[in-house]
C-alpha cells in the first residue's frame, strides 16, 4: 500500500508558486499544495551568505509519485538548484491520507 509524503520547496515569489502548484495538481502529482508567503531565507550560495524573501510550498503527495513530482518541479523551477525535500508522513487522519493517495493516482488509459 502506498504512503503519503510532504514535500517542501521554496520559490522566489507567489506567482511562481502558483504556477508550479497548478502543474503538480493538474498532473495528479500532488493532492494539495499550500503556499506560505513571507518566508525570509538566509543561506550560503557559491561562497556567499545570501538573504532573500521566498514562498514555501508544502506539497502533499503519494510517496510513489515523488520522483515524477521532483522532475516536474525541476522542469518548472527558476532556481539552478531548487530546494526539494521529501518527508515521509508517519501518521495523520486516515481519511485525509487516503484522499492524498487517491488524488495522486495515475490515471489509467483505457
Amino acid at each position: 500500500m502506498d504512503s503519503a509524503s510532504v514535500v517542501l520547496c521554496n520559490v522566489p515569489d507567489l506567482d511562481t508558486g502558483r504556477a508550479i502548484a497548478r502543474i503538480l495538481v493538474e498532473k495528479r502529482l500532488a493532492a494539495c499544495v499550500n503556499l506560505l508567503p513571507g518566508v525570509q531565507s538566509i543561506y550560503r550560495w557559491q561562497g556567499q551568505v545570501e538573504e532573500a524573501p521566498e514562498v514555501t510550498m508544502v506539497i502533499k503527495t503519494a510517496s510513489s509519485r515523488y520522483q515524477e513530482l521532483q522532475q516536474a518541479i525541476r522542469s518548472a523551477h527558476p532556481y539552478e538548484v531548487p530546494e526539494i525535500v521529501c518527508l515521509p508522513v508517519a501518521g495523520g487522519l486516515p481519511a485525509y491520507l487516503d484522499w492524498v493517495i487517491t488524488e495522486t493516482r495515475k490515471e489509467l488509459d483505457v
